[in-house]
């Protein structure tokens, strides 16, 4: 367990989830589910028992700093990394891995975004010790595989060499198809939806990042003499200038041959949309997830979510997202979520506080 870390990704706006999230504080530090915990407390809380938490580190912009120390206050300032420029899953890892590399060169790796739905801990922990006990002595890259359970659109697909081993070799990555492809994948039967969990020792990452991305490499490596110390910061200001802008799956999972799955079903949602939520979500009896002081009246198939000073009177609505934030309401059907980025950007050509 000495030998294992956790990277917590926690620097995303999340605009897919307006109005609700927003750039100066996104929903990864909201309790979206109303359990009590905010969603990164809720990643936290789920690698107790696989790491120690001083072994937890959690990648941000630099605004987000103080919120997360207000929610995770059992954190140093070392295991807080602070992004000046999003650039990114792959620089955020990148940076991440290479520092907890100068302090443990035999670490092996978790990588998890923070606003991830995980509705069955104990498998999820099980899940991710059988990748860790795959990674700990293999140069291998593994992320996890979610047995879809429809055709989503939304998420991308890893297709893998069926065999009977618990850690599968992976064969391709698809992003986002259209629909027809996308059932095509359900039907084939050997194609997961991918989680964005990765796991792996620090030296096969080190390779695959010399090897598809060596300027994001060398840029890092530089940090050898500044990781831990007080340059450390101006060494990041500097090396965010040079760093180009790529996904870890793009940048690496992609192009790499020795990229395994792990298949799981841990009841997971990446939380992305309204949509998602609502699917995760429990439903009353006319199937709405409701939050707050309501009064609904023939309103169905719905997910509403409201401050709980006001009361909101709803009649008539089927499918319908209704959520409002600090001084802006949304009103949009649950089949057009994907018009919100839209939304987002004709409110902040109106004003940049509504965002």
């Amino acid at each position: 367990m000495q030998d294992t870390y956790v990277i917590i990704m926690a620097g995303g706006v999340g605009t897919r989830f307006w109005p609700f999230s927003r750039t100066d504080f996104p929903k990864q530090f909201h309790d979206v589910l109303g359990t009590g915990r905010t969603l990164l407390q809720q990643t936290v809380d789920r690698f107790d028992g696989v790491c120690p938490i001083e072994n937890i580190y959690i990648v941000t912009s630099q605004e987000y700093k103080e919120l997360i120390k207000q929610q995770i206050p059992e954190l140093t300032d070392d295991q807080i990394l602070l992004e000046p420029h999003r650039r990114n899953t792959a620089p955020c890892i990148a940076y991440a891995c290479y520092k907890i590399a100068a302090r443990n060169p035999n670490a092996n790796v978790v990588v998890a975004p923070a606003d991830h739905i995980i509705l069955k801990e104990e498998v999820f922990k099980d899940t991710i010790k059988v990748a860790l006990g795959a990674t700990r002595n293999e140069d291998i890259l593994v992320t996890l595989g979610i047995q879809p359970t429809r055709p989503d659109t939304g998420y991308g697909y890893i297709q893998y060499i069926p065999d009977k081993l618990t850690v599968k070799k992976v064969k391709s990555f698809t992003e986002k198809p259209h629909l027809e492809l996308a059932l095509k994948f359900l039907d084939s039967g050997d194609f997961v939806w991918n989680a964005g969990i990765f796991v792996w020792n620090i030296n096969a990452f080190k390779k695959a990042l010399t090897s598809f991305q060596p300027d994001i490499a060398e840029i890092f490596q530089g940090g050898n003499d500044h990781y831990y110390l007080d340059s450390e910061d101006s060494f990041i200001q500097r090396a965010y200038q040079h760093c180009g802008s790529i996904s870890i799956d793009n940048g690496i999972m992609e192009k790499a041959e020795n990229v395994h799955v792990v298949l799981a079903s841990f009841g997971w949602s990446d939380l992305g949309t309204w949509k998602s939520m609502y699917e995760v979500s429990e439903k009353d009896a006319n199937m709405n997830v409701a939050d707050g002081n309501l009064i609904l009246h023939n309103t169905t198939n719905s997910i509403i979510k409201t401050p709980k000073d006001k009361l909101v009177v709803i009649n008539g609505l089927d499918g319908f997202i209704v959520a409002e934030f600090d001084g802006v309401l949304l009103i949009c059907k649950k089949d057009d979520e994907q018009k919100v980025k839209e939304f987002v950007a004709q409110a902040k050509e109106l004003d940049p506080k509504y965002v």
